[in-house]
């Protein structure tokens, strides 16, 4: 599974909204830990991580996602929420690798790309059993449809630089036609500035382009071995 096409490069005023997030979070619900995660295939990237006592977490810090066993890998795989209250009293958790951090309770949400696939997680583990109340999961949820609003702006300002790089190609490619573009009369192959001849499909790209006639070397052998027309 690959994360995006096209990379998603928070700015820092993002990145500084992202960090009042995880703070308040983990303020507001007295756990120890609230994590942005990033999906980077094949690993899960702690990207942001919520500034207090006893959270051992760190920025930057990489695990393999896929078989791992992490919490936040069933989150990617299903994309649904994830609560674990008590990973001590599960037999599907009790040996999950958050343990050996102390963190036995978990609840989770996706982050999509608005192409839908996996941008990482929004999370939050406690060193003790905690169920979570749904006023702490509503709050989580209207947290992840915030940073799903960041990226659905980055993403979309990131498709209008490539097309807008693309256009300004574009134009450059024509600006060197200058005016009227030499066509050859019989199998309508353009030359450009550079003495190079293309087929027309290569230039019709532009619909205001004009044409005069020539005739490539090609077609003027064919047509006229034994004279030289071309200049």
């Amino acid at each position: 599974m690959v994360n995006n096409e096209i990379e998603i490069v928070p700015s820092a005023e993002i990145l500084e909204n992202w960090q009042e997030i995880t703070n308040i979070l983990a303020e507001l619900t007295g756990i120890r830990a609230a994590l942005i995660m990033r999906f980077l295939d094949p690993t899960i990237e702690i990207f942001v991580s919520s500034k207090g006592e006893g959270n051992p977490y760190k920025p930057g810090d990489k695990e393999t996602l896929f078989d791992s066993g992490l919490y936040c890998e069933t989150v990617i795989k299903t994309q649904e929420k994830l609560l674990v209250p008590d990973a001590l009293a599960s037999e599907k958790w009790k040996n999950n690798p958050d343990i050996k951090l102390n963190m036995v309770s978990y609840l989770g949400f996706p982050i999509l790309l608005p192409d839908k696939k996996p941008f990482g997680t929004l999370c939050i583990l406690d060193n003790k059993p905690n169920q979570y109340s749904n006023t702490i999961e509503n709050l989580m949820s209207k947290f992840r449809h915030m940073l799903e609003s960041h990226l659905e702006i980055l993403y979309i300002n990131q498709i209008l630089g490539d097309k807008n790089k693309q256009l300004n190609d574009y134009l450059m490619e024509i600006q060197t036609l200058r005016g009227f573009v030499p066509i050859c009369a019989n199998c309508k192959d353009i030359r450009d500035d550079q003495n190079n001849w293309r087929p027309l499909e290569y230039y019709f790209r532009n619909p205001d382009t004009k044409f005069t006639h020539s005739i490539c070397p090609k077609c003027s052998k064919k047509l006229y071995p034994n004279i030289d027309i071309n200049t």
